[in-house]
C-alpha cells in the first residue's frame, strides 16, 4: 500500500488479495450468523390442496383449533361438526369420540381414525342428599346423560364395574329450552356432530344457563346424578357445593377424541399430503399447548363458547396424546358390543373393526421435515 502525491491510496496486488479474502470471510460470517439466527432458509412448501375440517365444540377440540389458526400453512375455519360431516361431504376431516365412529361406520365403512387428538376422563357428579356415596348407590337413581354418546357409554361402563347394568338406573332427559326442539340442547352433544350443536357465533351469544342446563337441573333435584362432558361436571360441583359427590375411575374408560378421515381421501396423493400436513400441524399445536396453553386460550374460548376459566376447569381431565391410543382396537371391540345391543344389530368382529384404524398418517406426519 502507498499514498500518491494527490493523496490517493493505492493497494498492492498482495494487499488487494488479502482484503478481498478478508471481505469474503466477513460476508460468510454474517451469512452464517444469519442462518444461525433464523434457523436457515425457510423451506418453500408446494401448495396444498384445500381441505375442510369440522369438529365437535368441546375442550378436546383445542389442538385442532390452534392448528387451524396458527400452525397449518393456511388458516382454516373449523365449523361445528363430527364424522357425519365427512360422510355428508361437508368436511374432509372431523373430530368425534370413537362412539360416533362406530355408529356412523355401520353405513359408511370407509371412515378411518387417523389420530387421537385428546383423551377425556369423564366424571359422574351426584347429590349426596340423594343417598349417593359410592357407585353401587346408583341403583334406582335418576341419571341425566346425553344418549348414545361416549358419556352414555362411560355411565354404562361405570355401572358395570359396580356389578350394575343400565336397567338398574332411570335415564331422564331434559325438557328442551324454549324455541328449541327435543334433543337439540347444547349439553346433549349431538351424537354425530349434527347442526344442532351451536355455531361459534351462537355459542358466544349463548347464556351460561343454556350452556349448562344439565348441571342446573341436577342442582334443582330433577336428577340424582349426571354424566356429561367437561366443563359441565365442574359447573355441577360448583352449584352443588358440599352436596356434590364425584365418582371417577380412569381405568374403566376414557374418551378417545379422534381425528377422522375417509379411506379414498387417504389414497389420493394430493389430498393425503394436505391431510398429513394438517395432522402435523395438530401435533405441533399439541406441543405448544403442553408447553404453555395461555397464549392460545383466548382463541379457543372464542370458538368453543366457554370462558377461559371454564376451559381451565376441564383441562386437568384432558390429555393430548397425538398418536392413536395403543388400545384403540380393544376399546372399539368392547364398545361395539354395547352399541350393537342398543341398535338391535349384530356386533362386528375384531378383524372388521381393525380396518377403521390407520396409524400410518400420524407416523408420516411426525417424520415431515419442515
Amino acid at each position: 500500500m502507498r499514498i500518491t502525491r494527490e493523496g490517493h491510496i493505492t493497494l498492492s496486488g498482495t494487499f488487494r488479495r488479502r482484503a478481498t479474502l478478508f471481505g469474503m470471510a466477513a460476508l460468510a460470517s454474517v451469512l452464517l450468523q444469519s442462518c444461525a439466527t433464523t434457523g436457515g432458509p425457510a423451506r418453500q412448501e408446494a401448495p396444498l390442496v384445500p381441505i375442510k375440517v369440522a369438529g365437535a365444540r368441546w375442550i378436546e377440540l383445542s389442538p385442532v383449533l390452534v392448528a387451524a389458526n396458527t400452525f397449518y400453512p393456511q388458516k382454516i375455519d373449523v365449523p361445528s361438526g363430527g364424522v357425519v360431516s365427512i360422510t355428508s361431504k361437508a368436511a374432509d376431516l372431523a373430530t368425534n369420540a370413537e362412539t360416533q365412529l362406530l355408529r356412523e361406520s355401520v353405513t359408511n365403512p370407509d371412515l378411518r381414525i387417523i389420530m387421537t387428538v385428546s383423551e377425556s376422563f369423564y366424571r359422574l357428579v351426584g347429590r349426596r342428599s340423594a343417598g349417593i356415596s359410592k357407585l353401587s348407590d346408583l341403583k334406582g337413581k335418576r341419571v341425566l346423560v346425553p344418549r348414545l354418546t361416549s358419556a352414555h357409554y362411560y355411565l354404562v361402563a361405570m355401572l358395570r364395574s359396580a356389578g350394575l347394568n343400565e336397567e338398574d338406573v332411570t335415564i331422564v332427559s331434559l325438557a328442551p329450552p324454549a324455541g328449541q326442539g327435543a334433543g337439540q340442547g347444547p349439553t346433549q352433544r349431538p351424537a354425530q356432530g349434527s347442526a344442532s350443536e351451536p355455531a361459534p357465533a351462537q355459542a358466544q351469544a349463548q347464556t351460561q344457563s343454556n350452556r349448562f342446563r344439565m348441571a342446573e337441573a341436577l342442582a334443582r333435584g330433577e336428577a340424582d346424578v349426571m354424566a356429561t362432558f367437561e366443563p359441565e361436571p365442574e359447573v355441577a360441583v360448583h352449584l352443588l357445593g358440599n352436596d356434590a359427590i364425584v365418582l371417577q375411575d380412569k381405568k374403566v374408560y376414557r374418551e378417545a377424541f379422534n381425528l377422522n378421515a375417509r379411506a379414498p381421501d387417504l389414497a389420493d396423493p394430493e389430498k393425503r399430503r394436505a391431510i398429513v400436513r394438517f395432522v402435523r400441524a395438530v401435533a405441533d399445536a399439541t406441543k405448544a399447548l403442553k408447553k404453555d396453553p395461555q397464549p392460545h386460550l383466548p382463541h379457543i374460548s372464542s370458538v368453543l363458547g366457554f370462558t377461559v376459566e371454564q376451559i381451565g376447569w376441564g383441562w386437568p381431565e384432558t390429555e393430548f396424546p397425538v398418536h392413536i391410543i395403543p388400545d384403540m382396537l380393544d376399546v372399539l371391540e368392547v364398545e361395539e358390543q354395547w352399541l350393537a345391543k342398543v341398535s338391535n344389530r349384530a356386533p362386528r368382529s375384531r378383524a372388521e373393526l381393525s380396518k377403521f384404524i390407520d396409524r400410518s398418517v400420524v407416523e408420516e406426519a411426525l417424520k415431515l421435515k419442515l
